[in-house]
């Protein structure tokens, strides 16, 4: 049986950033234009913490089963390693849905009754990630579903139930959001090429190639400073988050400077922190205003 610290593990807290960013940046979204909902803004947390921790623990058990993690070279997984049966993560997994479920059910209730419609294609795109029988993780699509799922989903969805609108304020964070959540899914795949292509997981970073995948991985953390850019027409103290920039460059240094396999590792936490801070800096600086 898994210990305690291995379930830790295997939840993968240092993708907890990927939930909280975007929640984070739709909440200062909607305090731009004054009111808000905190309660609602609150469970919309709820439901991006549980859904992240459950898409973590789909991953490992699929790809547990499918073999992909027999040879692994980052952070330990529960059913590659043999800490835990896969029917044991994978109700962990559907568990964590659940919570996220009944978070997202108490907002459609208050809010607008399709947002049941939106829980459950991200639940099924949490799912058939790396779970079915052609997940479409292994076909090279999985950043567009971080990009859609923690970028535009989450940001906007979050603004929405929290201030019953959305607008290009909170389309331009979630832009800037998307784009860094994907960037952490491109460095780790971009670690992961020699044991994907030999397993015949065809990610991104394996139909790209080492070099273009260190460009595109470049271009997603250039975004946000991009978009803060954008957001100076609605608040010139946006552009306060181009501060971030040391950190975005402290995430990209890894990749730069060719670092493989357990050199990328840094990377992935350096990036999830860039974002964060990024989210907050930009929160604040349409809250303010």
């Amino acid at each position: 049986m898994a210990t305690p610290t291995q379930w830790i593990q295997g939840a993968r807290p240092r993708t907890l950033p990927n939930a909280v960013a975007p929640v984070v940046a739709g909440v200062g979204a909607s305090l731009h234009h004054g009111g808000i909902s905190w309660w609602k803004a609150v469970l919309a947390l709820a439901v991006a913490m549980a859904f992240i921790i459950g898409v973590n623990f789909a991953n490992d058990y699929s790809d547990g089963v499918r073999g992909t993690d027999d040879d692994r070279v980052g952070p330990m997984r529960l059913v590659g390693s043999g800490a835990a049966s896969p029917r044991s993560v994978k109700t962990a997994a559907f568990l964590c849905f659940g919570i996220g479920a009944v978070c997202g059910l108490v907002l459609a209730i208050a809010t607008a009754w399709w947002l049941v419609l939106v829980g459950a294609v991200c639940i099924a795109g949490a799912w058939f990630y790396t779970g079915g029988k052609r997940p479409y993780g292994y076909a090279g699509w999985g950043e567009v579903a971080v990009f859609t799922f923690f970028g535009l989903v989450a940001v906007l969805g979050t603004q929405f139930v929290a201030s019953g609108r959305v607008d290009w304020i909170g389309l331009a964070c979630a832009v800037g959001v998307g784009a860094i959540s994907s960037s952490v899914l491109v460095v780790n795949n971009l670690r992961d090429i020699p044991s994907d292509t030999e397993s015949g997981k065809i990610t991104l970073a394996v139909r790209l190639g080492d070099a273009r995948t260190r460009t595109l991985f470049a271009v997603l953390l250039l975004t946000p400073l991009v978009m803060s850019v954008a957001l100076a027409f609605a608040t010139p103290w946006a552009l306060l988050a181009l501060l971030t920039f040391p950190l975005l460059w402290q995430a990209y240094t890894p990749v730069r400077t060719g670092a493989v396999g357990p050199g990328l590792i840094a990377s992935i936490g350096s990036t999830g922190k860039a974002m964060l801070a990024w989210a907050v800096v930009t929160a604040v600086a349409l809250a303010l205003t």
